[in-house]
């Protein structure tokens, strides 16, 4: 079994827990020896919050070392730059295509990357960029919380993954009142993939 790391990083709220929960849960029922952790930080303030997931024929340990990440999925385009030491060269990058703006760009002292700097940014580490609109997608079926399964859709697409194993992942994770919600995101986020 060939061992996959994914970090994944988001804002306070944005859903990067339950995301990494389905993503653990995953690698188990496929097979693999997961294992996962993770560090809220100031979340419930807006802060970041970053989950570590190693799926593998054994996992040791769920903290990936910086440099070694093979997958990054961002919630939040900030966030994506933040975590760029984390990837390996090469790494498949996920970027939810949404701002959070932090207090110190609303302060006025600080700066928001345009989606051209992200890119540069990236560009000398990897060409393997993916960006999903996951929040304007999940509204569109209406709730933006549901961005984080947009994004697990789009995810399971790129990774050419079938969706029937996420999904019973997801299904058993989500109160029935969102589950059909749920599913429309995730079958959202495989479109939005080209």
């Amino acid at each position: 079994m060939k061992k996959t790391r994914f970090l994944l990083a988001g804002v306070g709220g944005q859903g990067t827990i339950l995301a990494s929960n389905v993503l653990a849960e995953l690698g188990i029922a496929l097979g693999y020896d997961a294992k996962k952790a993770e560090v809220h930080g100031m979340s419930q303030r807006g802060g970041s919050v970053i989950s570590h997931v190693s799926w593998g024929e054994k996992v040791f340990s769920p903290v990936i070392p910086e440099g070694e990440a093979d997958i990054l999925i961002a919630f939040e385009k900030l966030e994506a730059i933040r975590f760029l030491d984390g990837i390996r060269p090469d790494a498949m990058v996920l970027i939810n295509d949404h701002e959070i703006v932090p207090i110190t760009v609303s302060s006025g002292t600080g700066k928001y990357p345009s989606d051209e700097e992200v890119e540069a940014a990236f560009a000398p580490m990897t060409k393997n960029v993916h960006w999903v609109k996951g929040v304007v997608i999940a509204e569109k079926l209406g709730n933006a919380k549901a961005a984080n399964v947009v994004l697990l859709g789009a995810l399971s697409k790129i990774l050419e993954m079938d969706a029937e194993p996420w999904l019973k992942v997801i299904e058993a994770r989500v109160p029935p009142k969102f589950l059909e919600l749920n599913r429309q995101a995730f079958q959202a986020g495989r479109d939005a993939v080209k």
